[in-house]
């Protein structure tokens, strides 16, 4: 049976995600930190995609729970392969430099950037082992050029974006491709706060993007017809940055 790991899955772009992924036939392990109602919700839109799926519970920020969950669910299902590797998980705590506490920086940089190396890790050793994978990563607009109050989030997606082109010049060689999407503003949770009226007049197309856009262009990266592309990062911004 061939999986597809999402981080973050229960809501948002990582719903979407997980709900494509179902779309093309992969078995989707649906990963969350607390709202399991939600993550239910999102594990009902798999089956009615027409596939199937599981809840793993864990918080990316946490590498013991990391390890607890995920390394346990690998030795427990041999013959299960993850074949696509979905790091989405984030989060924003937002303030300016000169008041941003320790522990707004050491969330951020936990979620957003230490996961993406303590589950990549886990996962790959079985990628490696069958010579195929898609590890896809869901970074930033914030990564690429920078947001003013966004210190840390800018700082753990830039950090993404390059160990995104390191790994994939490790793993190449093994049918394993490496790749980010850069998504700008997205009709989300994390965006519901902003003033979208204002906003979608800096973006050439005019409005905010939708998750199911972002999970479309993770669609192609997962597919074996995406096998010559790696190291990329795809901006899904409506034309504001590039």
């Amino acid at each position: 049976m061939k999986c597809a790991l999402v981080t973050g899955g229960s809501r948002g772009i990582g719903r979407a995600i997980c709900v494509k992924m179902a779309a093309m036939g992969y078995y989707v392990l649906i990963n969350f930190k607390s709202n399991t109602t939600e993550a239910e919700n999102t594990l009902e839109l798999v089956k009615q995609a027409g596939s199937n799926g599981e809840l793993l519970q864990f918080d990316v920020a946490d590498k013991e729970q990391i390890k607890e969950v995920l390394e346990t669910w690998i030795n427990n299902n041999e013959g299960r392969d993850i074949e696509v590797l979905v790091n989405n998980a984030g989060v924003r705590d937002d303030s300016l430099m000169v008041w941003l506490k320790d522990e707004q920086w050491d969330s951020v940089i936990n979620t957003s950037l230490n996961s993406f190396f303590y589950v990549t890790r886990l996962v790959l050793d079985g990628m490696m082992l069958n010579r195929f994978g898609r590890i896809i990563n869901v970074v930033s607009l914030s990564g690429l050029k920078g947001v003013a109050g966004q210190t840390n989030y800018s700082a753990a997606k830039a950090g993404v974006i390059g160990a995104t082109k390191a790994l994939a010049q490790e793993v190449g060689r093994s049918g394993i491709t490496v790749n980010a999407v850069a998504p700008g503003f997205i009709k989300t949770d994390m965006t519901e706060g902003l003033d979208e009226k204002e906003l979608k007049r800096s973006i050439p197309v005019n409005r905010f993007g939708l998750p199911e856009e972002v999970a479309h262009a993770v669609g192609f990266l997962a597919s074996k017809e995406a096998s010559y592309i790696t190291a990329e990062v795809l901006s899904i911004n409506g034309g504001l940055y590039s």
